[in-house]
């Protein structure tokens, strides 16, 4: 019976990472479409989403049968909890990738990026890519160690976030309103999604050690 429970926590486990890499490959695509506006990759982000959301159910559901059926205590407790909320995270980032796609959808044929500003976003998707993968890692390894590096990488998306405000904000910005609401909204898309990344890796680290640890105490790698 334990042995069968133990799988079940491993098959809930191997369900979350393969989420999360598809959070990051959704990512990966929206990014490319937005950069190049490609409608093609667009549209498969978009069609591609339900298969998160019925991976994010059917995940929730198996979680809460473990629940009702095995009543965990101490640590296998903090496991099915915490798998129950990284569900809504890794849901969230594959919903901020779909957010990223239909707007290099809705400007389609034209950019929806200014040129001066590709820069950001293409290292800003590259991070949000990078931190997709570190969060599937740490989801398969349960490592509290790489969790707690992920912030570091965090970091790297916090800096591009606040430069890009500064381009916005520079008296020689010359695009228009339109194109300055659409590159607010999509910075913000993309430093939520590596947000949710660190969530991610916060759970991991209170499955682990027993110990939710707050912002400052958590990456003392920095």
């Amino acid at each position: 019976m334990r042995t069968a429970y133990q799988e079940q926590l491993a098959s809930l486990a191997a369900q979350l990472g393969e989420m999360c890499r598809l959070a990051g490959v959704a990512m990966e695509r929206a990014t490319q479409s937005l950069l190049q506006a490609d409608l093609v990759l667009a549209e498969q982000v978009i069609s591609d989403h339900d298969q998160i959301s019925t991976l994010s159910a059917q995940a929730e559901e198996r979680a809460f049968h473990i629940l009702a059926l095995q009543a965990p205590v101490a640590g296998d407790l903090r496991a099915i909890v915490g798998s129950i909320q990284i569900v809504a995270d890794i849901d969230r980032m594959g919903a901020l990738a779909l957010h990223v796609a239909k707007i290099a959808r809705r400007r389609h044929p034209q950019h929806a990026l200014p040129e001066e500003v590709n820069g950001y976003f293409a290292e800003m998707g590259r991070v949000a890519v990078e931190l997709g993968h570190s969060a599937q890692e740490v989801l398969r390894t349960g490592d509290p160690e790489k969790a707690a590096r992920i912030r570091e990488e965090d970091d790297a998306m916090d800096d591009l976030h606040k430069h890009l405000f500064t381009v916005l904000m520079d008296r020689e910005w010359r695009h228009g309103v339109a194109a300055a609401v659409d590159v607010t909204l999509l910075g913000r898309f993309y430093e939520r999604f590596a947000d949710h990344a660190v969530e991610i890796a916060r759970r991991v680290i209170f499955q682990t050690t027993g110990e939710l640890p707050v912002d400052n105490d958590l990456y003392s790698t920095h």
